[in-house]
């Protein structure tokens, strides 16, 4: 059955509140022409993921076509719809008719942006899993598979480095951590640059948040890979203390001061085994 107001605009439809409906979707629901008291945040929140499912689960819909899935009225679709818009959830394009157009204003649907289809699970840390699994398999398993698998990760840190290097080669060197930290927070690692404990020997770089944190606990080799990238960046040998695949926190790396030589290295071991410690308190050993 298709809907007149699929192709156009027409009066708002009001539809009668559910038993399941709270106090403020059953105002939205009755539409008594009054308006509606504002209601709590979270209440509204999950009318508004209500909403973006309903597009997730059909497609590109209509304010129309929503409300009467949801059994809203059309005005509160559009101020749920509005909100979503805003915040970069949902986005208006022109309704695609089939046959001939009705009378009136075309009806806008609305779609999800990438950024909407994100904020719903899309299982892409399986699919990784899955893909270095095959190469691993493809190469022949054992140390040949984790070669591979290494190789992989190498090449894939290369052209990620690519877009840090230019960043960090443009600073002085006494900032280039810092600025390594700025450009990994663009990609979404959350990282900051501070003095080691002993600030003498050198710095710490603290990456905050992991995106491949799950994929990582099963291949460390994107550990490895992204500490030989770093340390071709800084022009120094760095020395991983933590990782948030391993379970600790954040993911800590040591990047010893030029000239400070053995006694950073020692040091290094020392906050690292400390770190370690701290990390996996609480924990079951590997």
């Amino acid at each position: 059955m298709k809907y007149a107001s699929e192709d156009q605009e027409g009066p708002e439809v009001e539809q009668t509140a559910g038993p399941a409906a709270s106090a403020h979707e059953q105002t939205e629901r009755r539409g008594t022409g009054a308006a509606p008291a504002p209601a709590p945040h979270d209440e509204q929140q999950g009318t508004r993921n209500r909403v973006a499912r309903s597009i997730l689960d059909h497609g590109p819909s209509t304010a129309a076509e929503l409300a009467l899935r949801l059994e809203l009225t059309q005005a509160a679709v559009r101020r749920h719809l509005d909100a979503l818009a805003a915040e970069g959830v949902v986005e208006p394009r022109e309704k695609r008719v089939y046959g001939a157009r009705g009378r009136g204003r075309p009806a806008k649907a609305f779609a999800l942006t990438d950024c909407g289809r994100d904020a719903f699970d899309q299982a892409y840390d399986q699919l990784a899993s899955d893909a270095l699994r095959w190469i691993a398999q493809s190469a022949g398993g054992g140390e040949k598979g984790e070669a591979a698998v290494a190789a992989f990760a190498r090449a894939r840190l290369a052209v990620q480095a690519e877009g840090y290097r230019k960043a960090v080669e443009s600073a002085d060197p006494e900032a280039r951590t810092e600025a390594l930290a700025k450009a990994l927070t663009a990609d979404g690692y959350a990282a900051t640059a501070r003095s080691a404990p002993n600030p003498q020997l050198g710095e710490q770089l603290c990456q905050h948040h992991c995106p491949v944190a799950h994929v990582a606990e099963q291949y460390p080799q994107l550990c490895e890979a992204e500490t030989e990238v770093f340390s071709r960046l800084l022009g120094t040998h760095v020395q991983r203390l933590a990782t948030i695949a391993h379970g600790d926190g954040v993911c800590t790396t040591f990047i010893p001061k030029a000239g400070a030589g053995k006694a950073a290295h020692s040091t290094a071991r020392t906050t690292k085994t400390t770190t370690a410690s701290a990390s996996t308190a609480g924990r079951n050993p590997a």
